[in-house]
């Protein structure tokens, strides 16, 4: 005998199938918004971190800020006090200025100059004096410039004729000059012994 199924088997098959279709989707977004739950809560636990960090890393900075201040008021000070000391060691050396001034003057004016005044400004020293000739005069500059290791930078200011009085009615011609030079420190002076020695 031959069996005939009149039911609706195509419909219940097409039901299940739909069935099981919207359970698998209803599956997958559940499973979807839990992996996007799990990646979101990841990330934010990243980011979390990271500001943490953030926020130590800002406070160090905060705190090397000051410690910079410190150490550049620190800088300040040191220049300052080593600027105050080298005050102190030109002065202590230059004590001596005036001594080798006068010692290397009178050593080097050659015969026939004769000084009316000498002004030191600083380190700065103004002659004015009287010559038998110009030669006299341009020796006492080469003198200068060459013969001391105390003076530097001689300049003629100013070379004026003039007469001067040996005796009642006994004139001579002369030429009056006014120059300038420096003094050298002794530090320098010092320093440039030293740079000599081989």
């Amino acid at each position: 005998m031959i069996l005939i199924n009149l039911l609706p088997h195509r419909e219940a098959a097409r039901k299940r199938r739909k069935e099981v279709f919207q359970m698998a989707m209803f599956g997958a977004l559940v499973v979807g918004l839990l992996a996007a739950a799990g990646v979101y809560a990841v990330f934010q636990g990243l980011i979390d971190g990271q500001q943490e960090r953030n926020t130590y890393l800002q406070s160090e900075i905060a705190v090397l800020n000051r410690q910079i201040k410190d150490v550049q008021g620190l800088e300040g000070e040191i220049a300052a006090l080593r600027e105050r000391q080298k005050a102190v060691e030109d002065l202590q050396a230059d004590r001596n200025l005036p001594v080798y001034l006068l010692s290397d003057l009178a050593q080097l004016l050659p015969e026939g100059v004769y000084l009316s005044s000498l002004k030191q400004n600083g380190l700065q020293v103004e002659l004015k004096g009287s010559a038998q000739s110009n030669e006299r005069v341009s020796e006492v500059l080469r003198n200068l410039a060459n013969g001391s290791p105390w003076f530097t930078k001689p300049v003629l200011k100013e070379i004026v004729s003039g007469t001067v009085e040996i005796a009642p009615k006994d004139l001579r011609k002369v030429v009056n000059f006014t120059m300038t030079f420096m003094l050298v420190r002794s530090t320098e002076v010092n320093q440039q012994a030293q740079e000599r020695r081989p």
